[in-house]
């Protein structure tokens, strides 16, 4: 393979360049949205059902079986309102809180889609502030937590 071809299947994808935002199911039109700097926890893991046939003694049968999703992570965040963590406090408050689907576009580096990750009905289970310091240049959320019930790879832009 020459270095020409090599250099142009180089991954076009930087995954510290992705935009966040939150819509209600069905919504074309997103409830919030924000930029963080990491974003961890895209991952679903599908446990097999093993079943032993009897009279079989060579192995056994693996079936599809449950599937679950991580909790997924977003650290040093900003957004434009306090939506997210108004969103936050109707759910640790007990009160009627709706879940939101979420989209995590990420861009090339001339700032178009290229992959999108859908989350399915988000729900927020820990909202960490950033620590007030008059010197510091800190961000306003350093920490979002999401758990969710479905996580889709949607085709880019």
């Amino acid at each position: 393979m020459s270095d020409d071809v090599a250099e142009n299947l180089l991954p076009t994808l930087q995954v510290f360049r992705f935009e966040l935002s939150f819509k209600r199911s069905g919504s074309p039109v997103p409830v919030c949205s924000g930029a963080f700097a990491e974003c961890t926890g895209l991952e679903a893991t599908m446990e097999p059902k093993v079943i032993k046939s009897g009279g079989e003694n060579y192995g056994a049968y693996q079936r599809p079986g449950v599937v679950s999703f991580a909790t997924v992570v977003l650290k040093r965040g900003m957004t434009k309102t306090r939506d997210l963590f108004k969103w936050f406090q109707m759910v640790n408050g007990g009160a009627y809180a709706y879940r939101l689907s979420a989209e995590i576009a990420m861009q090339n580096p001339a700032g178009e889609t290229v992959v999108t990750w859908s989350l399915d009905n988000c729900l927020p289970v820990k909202f960490k502030a950033a620590d007030l310091n008059a010197k510091g240049t800190d961000v306003g959320i350093e920490e979002l937590h999401l758990a969710h019930e479905g996580l889709r790879l949607v085709d880019g832009g």
